[in-house]
């Protein structure tokens, strides 16, 4: 029967928490969570709608490309231009934005086209007697672009990462007010470049090409289309929540007071019977049989050395055991570590510090002497159970 109840309470004492790669455990009074977070860098969890979006603003140069562009000198053709825009990634490689370009257009038309001119002659151009006159209108451009980060979809999302690039393309409404008027559908392409200045706040360069119908300028030409270049300089600022957490899996492990309870009331029960047999012995003037604790092992998460409490309360057990039972007995303590994650020279010291929080708590926090202990570690070692890795990443005590 002594027998069967020490079977019993060793076998509590070996069970040990298996815990996941990269876990953090929030443990309640009868339950236990475990967080598994993904490696892969590729994924993320996905965020609700008001979570990522972001507002910029931009200021540069920008030069039309219209029907007398040889005529005209290139920096009489460049203008200001404004960017303003809101958007939102849906991750962190895809998202969209609603912007407001414009300002003003500057460039060259006939005389007498009425196009928006100025009035004022090109210099040197046309001979004998100017025949074009510069040219400037006002215009705004609202217009959808779908922005594709190429650095998160390429090489995976790290949100502090220095430099983005992101790839982007739309459609919108382009339209100049005065006369002659126009309204255009303009489509987009460009490249947005993100400089990281801290978690809120980016430094871009925006580079965008523009394309409209002929007539957009007020002169038609015969050409297949216009277009626009425009390069600002400007700041997105990002809003809380900003950023995505990689993905995980949540596990959560049940168990009942009540049965840890009655177990320790079981191993009371087995230290008194053990006590009292000692005791006939001794009268008895010979030991007959000799009492060890059975194997012991206690899983740690990844890369860490600490204990959980589950494994102290595991270890109470088994100290309890090796108190009761034969004083000569020596028991070694085996580090070991996981050897597909980390270097050689890490493992043989996470083995080593593994071990050696075993040996604390047995002897520091439970009392076991010294004496019946002593430390060994292996370093990293193949899966030594059920072919888990996580189960490699233990601590065995057992008799010598």
């Amino acid at each position: 029967m002594i027998r069967k109840t020490l079977i019993a309470a060793l076998a509590l004492a070996a069970a040990g928490p298996v815990c996941a790669q990269d876990a953090q455990a929030a443990q309640g009074a009868d339950a236990t969570e475990s967080v598994e977070y993904s490696s892969d860098k590729y994924k993320v969890e996905t965020n609700r709608f008001w979570s990522n979006w972001f507002v910029s603003v931009g200021g540069g140069a920008q030069v039309y490309f219209g029907n007398h562009d040889k005529q005209a000198d290139f920096g009489d053709r460049l203008s200001g231009a404004l960017d303003v825009a809101v958007g939102k990634w849906f991750t962190p490689g895809i998202g969209v934005r609603f912007m407001y370009s414009g300002l003003t257009v500057k460039g060259a038309t006939q005389k007498g086209a009425l196009a928006h001119s100025t009035g004022e002659d090109v210099p040197g151009k046309g001979g004998n007697g100017y025949w074009l006159e510069k040219q400037k209108f006002n215009y705004f451009n609202f217009h959808f672009d779908a922005l594709f980060n190429l650095s998160n979809l390429l090489c995976g999302y790290n949100e502090k990462r220095v430099y983005n690039l992101s790839a982007y393309g739309g459609l919108g409404v382009m339209k100049v007010s005065e006369e002659p008027s126009a309204t255009d559908i303009s489509a987009h392409f460009g490249l947005l470049n993100s400089f990281r200045l801290s978690s809120a706040l980016d430094l871009n360069l925006d580079l965008r090409g523009t394309m409209v119908n002929d007539e957009f300028d007020g002169e038609p030409g015969g050409r297949g289309g216009e277009g626009m270049f425009t390069a600002t300089i400007g700041l997105t600022y990002k809003f809380k929540p900003r950023g995505w957490d990689r993905s995980k899996t949540v596990t959560r492990l049940v168990y009942n007071n009540d049965e840890i309870n009655a177990m320790r009331e079981k191993l009371n029960l087995m230290s008194e019977e053990n006590a009292r047999l000692k005791e006939a012995l001794a009268r008895g003037g010979q030991e007959r049989e000799k009492i060890v604790a059975a194997a012991n092992l206690v899983i740690f998460e990844i890369g860490k050395s600490k204990l959980s409490n589950l494994s102290r309360a595991n270890l109470g057990l088994l100290a309890e055991v090796i108190k009761q039972g034969d004083p000569n007995a020596v028991y070694t303590v085996t580090g070991y570590a996981d050897k597909g994650t980390g270097s050689k020279g890490l493992n043989e010291r996470l083995s080593k510090k593994r071990a050696e929080a075993v040996f604390d708590c047995l002897v520091n926090e439970y009392g076991v002497n010294k004496s019946q202990l002593k430390i060994d570690y292996k370093g990293g070692v193949d899966n030594m159970f059920y072919d888990d890795p996580r189960l490699s990443r233990a601590v065995i005590t057992r008799s010598n």
